[in-house]
């Protein structure tokens, strides 16, 4: 039934209840050192200790994504932990073009995460300068999800992952895309 079915009544504590939700969410974010960005996404508050874990502990997202996103296919692939890191390769597919690719690593920082990455052309011409990076240091571990800064991970059971970017325009809003991937087999075939 739609929200005018419900009546005034029924819109009120449609509207108690969201903000209660975003109340909720909102204590649980700030006692636990992170503030929401988005949805799903958190960025740490100021003087807050960033979160221990292990490279090992992102074992789980190892091997070879697609789905759908930003306009177009996304892929992305990852390896196992090894030698102290994992390393990612994304690229966006549109209209049968590669757009943009992304080189990424998940390394130890200081007893805790951080992933960091690099854009590229379709040309492979850089994006960043040759020294630069962009970072997002971990922000939380909860539920099942890894939540970086403005970027979270979240398996949905063994073939399924969202991952959840903060996006920030120009205008100086911020808004949320998903990216809902498919394992690939072991075969190379998509999914």
């Amino acid at each position: 039934m739609s929200e005018a079915g419900h009546g005034r009544g029924g819109r009120t504590r449609g509207r108690v209840a969201v903000l209660a939700a975003l109340c909720v969410l909102v204590g649980v974010a700030g006692a636990s050192g992170q503030e929401a960005l988005t949805e799903h996404t958190f960025a740490r508050s100021a003087g807050a200790p960033a979160p221990s874990a292990a490279v090992e502990d992102m074992a789980w997202m190892a091997g070879h994504w697609m789905g759908e996103a930003l306009g177009g296919t996304a892929e992305e692939i990852w390896s196992p932990p090894r030698g102290g890191a994992m390393m990612g390769m994304f690229r966006l597919v549109k209209d049968g073009e590669t757009v943009f690719y992304e080189l990424m690593t998940i390394v130890p920082e200081d007893g805790s995460l951080v992933l960091r990455l690099k854009h590229f052309n379709a040309d492979l011409t850089g994006w960043e300068e040759k020294e630069k990076t962009v970072d997002f240091p971990l922000v939380a571990v909860a539920d099942g999800a890894f939540h970086f800064d403005g970027l979270s991970f979240r398996p949905d059971g063994e073939d399924h992952l969202r991952v959840h970017l903060a996006m920030h325009g120009k205008d100086g809003t911020t808004r949320e895309e998903t990216f809902v991937y498919t394992r690939v087999p072991a075969t190379g075939r998509e999914p």
